[in-house]
């Protein structure tokens, strides 16, 4: 069965005119879509493109480059292996399914367009359902949403009534919807919400649709995330897209049983990590793109207003694109005045980085473990990870550290990391680092399996690829 929905968007939303596209199930009418504009590249920040649309089965899509003479067409990842026909400014390829790609031309990571073939929805919600805020197309701002979940019902502990957003334009100046417990907050595709979403101390709350979270109104100083999971617990985000958050897209504080699926986010600020996970268990993080100026996704102990460990964390299938930063880092933060936090039992599984950029020395690392504050970091497996470019860092960094930022106290331990099936293709990056601290704040247990870089399977460490200092244990590479 094939099944095709693009999604109208309301004008005020910023547009971008780079490019056009069409998209068409298998031999039938083409259908244009409309192109959001994006910032990206917090060194240098600059606009892009991205389009979005429902797909199930076969469908073809034809791109035409307003902006430039196309010499080259390159389609990432390289792992999708996607074939495309070109004629002068227009090419076109097929589709057998969902997928998230870029689309650079002439081999320009920054003015590039990003393609989204969401999944299709499966029973969105429907006006009449109780217990819906359901944000129909159009740009709405948060006051209108607050005012609804405002209601007697709610005041007296009674479950609230569908709450019905229509289309059109609203302008008030709350920012910030609290979302109760027991509530599904829908964003219909074409709809875009200026303002955030905070679910604090809940339970049994879904986050889901097509729309757009966007906060590139707001200034850069605040602390606005897309959406805020805090002291909460059986919550899951489906779906929807967060552009230009002054701070994380996702912040997950204290929390459990938390699942993020076919996420999307874009960010160009100071701190504007992706997904930030502090003191939280049981999370499961699947088929996300994220293009951010900081952290992609990090994993964290004790920070702020929340404290304890962080374990039983999962990130697979999934696209990752660090403009500055890291594309996945474990370890930084945690409760140095005790004894530190565990942070252990973390997959990461089927990921494409398509970009890892960081001119400073102490935040390099594709894949980073940095062990700070006393914690602990153990149990972590990097499985079928396919790095595709690094401008400027490593592609691994494994150390016991003691960061003057942000660490009183060096970390503790790193222990049981298991690196299969990564692979590196490029040239002119730093050595990676297997570093401990001292004779009693060690890396140990280190094993890489079918680790390849340019081809190469390392059997054995390389100075050109991997320094190795006096505090590690139980370094090993196999060949399988």
């Amino acid at each position: 069965m094939s099944y095709l929905q693009v999604y109208e968007t309301f004008k005020g939303v910023p547009e971008r005119e780079d490019f056009k596209v069409r998209v068409r199930q298998t031999g039938g009418e083409w259908q244009p879509l409309f192109i959001y504009e994006v910032k990206v590249d917090m060194h240098e920040v600059r606009p892009a493109s991205v389009v979005s649309f429902d797909l199930e089965g076969a469908a073809e899509v034809e791109i035409t480059c307003l902006y430039t003479e196309v010499k080259s067409v390159n389609i990432a990842p390289a792992s999708r292996n996607i074939a495309f026909v070109q004629s002068g400014q227009t090419f076109s390829f097929s589709l057998s399914g969902p997928q998230k790609l870029s689309i650079e031309i002439n081999g320009d990571l920054f003015r590039n367009l990003h393609l989204f073939a969401n999944p299709r929805e499966v029973e969105p919600p429907l006006p009449g359902e109780s217990n819906v805020v359901l944000v129909q197309p159009g740009i709405h701002r948060i006051a209108d949403l607050l005012r609804l979940l405002n209601t007697p019902a709610l005041s007296t502990g009674v479950k609230p009534e569908v709450l019905y957003f229509t289309s059109g334009a609203h302008y008030i100046e709350e920012t910030v919807l609290p979302i109760p417990s027991g509530t599904t907050v829908y964003l219909a595709g074409g709809s875009v919400l200026v303002g955030s979403l905070v679910c604090e101390g809940v339970q049994d709350v879904n986050i889901r649709g097509r729309g757009v979270i966007y906060l590139a109104a707001f200034h850069r100083y605040s602390a606005f995330r897309g959406v805020r999971i805090i002291f909460s617990h059986n919550v899951s985000v489906e779906g929807i897209m967060v552009i230009d958050p002054p701070h994380y897209s996702i912040f997950i504080g204290q929390s459990e049983k938390i699942e993020i699926t076919n996420f999307k986010s874009f960010s160009t600020r100071g701190w504007s990590d992706g997904i930030d996970i502090m003191s939280s268990s049981d999370i499961m993080i699947r088929d996300v793109f994220m293009r951010n100026s900081d952290d992609c996704i990090a994993i964290y102990g004790s920070r702020w207003d929340f404290y304890g460990d962080s374990r039983n964390i999962n990130v697979r299938d999934s696209i990752l694109w660090a403009d500055v930063a890291h594309p996945l880092m474990i370890g930084t933060h945690g409760e140095h005045q005790r004894n530190g936090d565990v942070i252990e039992n973390i997959i990461f599984e089927n990921i494409d980085i398509l970009e890892h950029h960081e001119p400073q020395e102490n935040y390099w690392g594709a894949l980073a473990i940095n062990a700070g504050d006393r914690n602990t970091v153990r149990n972590v497996l990097y499985n079928n990870i396919r790095v595709e470019r690094i401008a400027m860092g490593q592609l691994f960094d494994l150390r016991v550290i003691r960061n003057k930022d942000y660490n009183p106290e060096p970390g503790t331990l790193i222990e049981n990391i298991t690196f299969r099936d990564v692979q590196f293709n490029g040239n002119n990056v730093n050595p990676s680092r297997i570093y401990g601290f001292d004779d009693e704040r060690v890396v140990k247990g280190v094993t890489f399996i079918n680790l390849k870089i340019n081809g190469e399977l390392l059997a054995a460490p390389r100075s050109e690829w991997i320094e190795i200092n006096s505090y590690t244990e139980e370094i090993k590479f196999v060949v399988e």
